[in-house]
């Protein structure tokens, strides 16, 4: 596959995620019922540049979406209904690492409803945004490195503090909730994108803050990792709780224990990953996906944007039923 800097278009934005081709495994005996009943909820427009990147639920069982490439903050309703929150101010000349253009990619929810995105532009601009549930235009409340590509973000509100997965840098970003000044958690070979020649050039993407712990993807490296946080707030030892999984995305946890449901977003697939490391597909192209990029679950909900940055076909957000939450594990 050409280097990034040689790419265009779709192409680019598939490298963006750290996304390399992939052939869907088949399901194991017995898996792909833990997750039914799936349906598109409503479609968006791929040539407006509504492409969803990431998603954060809403106590009534709406959607708050990040369109990447259309710079919006979106909300789906549980009928589908879709509204523009916000637009995230135009930039003149971005350049964004590997997409070169200006990209919201992350988005975190707090309780109160204040949301928070990513926005990538290669300037000044780039940072952790913050839109207040009342409305107004969005503010920049942290810088980050305008050479890096800042994509998931997770919130921990009982530490109030951000982390920001920078996917270029390979670094996770830690930054007070009320705004501030980032410094970098952790880094390493671990959250990095490969070594040329076999880079793509994304390393660290997916993030969330699961009890005293921040788990990370790696597309790259095609790994789901975990890392401890100290009682002083620092970051431990990185662990790989699985790999294998190629052209990885967000995730979410279905349950009570460490089980994880991740977007496979070059495979076209959503899997349940077992604590032991395990993988089991749940969701396929036939059930609507079409490069899914995240996943969100409330209840027994599951909620996944689709992107179509390859696939050119039908960006949409799906939902499937849980039959069952997963226990401690």
């Amino acid at each position: 596959m050409p280097r990034p800097s040689r790419l265009t278009g779709a192409a680019t934005a598939v490298l963006a995620l750290g996304l390399v081709a992939a052939t869907p495994a088949p399901p194991a005996p017995g898996s792909e019922r833990l997750v039914t009943d799936s349906r598109v909820l409503t479609h968006f427009d791929l040539a407006a540049g509504r492409t969803p990147e990431n998603i954060a639920l809403a106590p009534d069982g709406s959607a708050d979406l990040t369109f990447a490439y259309a710079r919006q903050i979106a909300h789906v309703t549980p009928e589908g209904l879709t509204r523009i929150r916000a637009t995230l101010p135009a930039v003149a000349h971005p350049a964004t690492p590997l997409v070169h253009r200006a990209v919201v990619t992350g988005i975190a929810r707090a309780h109160d409803g204040t949301l928070y995105v990513n926005y990538a532009t290669g300037t000044r601009r780039t940072g952790i945004w913050r839109l207040s549930p009342d409305g107004g235009a969005p503010e920049k409340i942290a810088a980050l490195p305008s050479d890096g590509l800042p994509d998931g973000l997770a919130l921990d509100e009982r530490q109030g503090v951000l982390y920001a997965a920078d996917s270029v840098r390979g670094t996770v970003w830690r930054v007070p909730q009320a705004g501030g000044t980032a410094t970098k958690w952790a880094s390493g070979p671990a959250l990095a994108p490969l070594p040329a020649p076999a880079a793509h050039g994304s390393g660290v993407n997916g993030i969330k803050v699961r009890r005293d712990a921040v788990w990370v993807s790696n597309s790259d490296r095609g790994t789901l990792l975990r890392i401890p946080v100290g009682p002083d707030g620092t970051a431990g030892p990185v662990e790989t709780r699985a790999d294998g999984l190629t052209g990885i995305d967000d995730f979410a946890f279905p349950g009570y224990g460490r089980s994880v449901l991740a977007a496979l977003n070059s495979g076209n697939q959503v899997v349940l990953i077992h604590p032991d490391g395990s993988v089991h597909p749940v969701l396929t192209a036939e059930d609507g996906l079409s490069n899914p990029t995240s996943v969100a679950v409330r209840g027994r909900t599951v909620y996944v944007p689709s992107a179509a940055f390859t696939t050119r076909r039908d960006p949409n957000l799906l939902l499937a039923r849980l039959r069952h939450l997963i226990g401690r594990g």
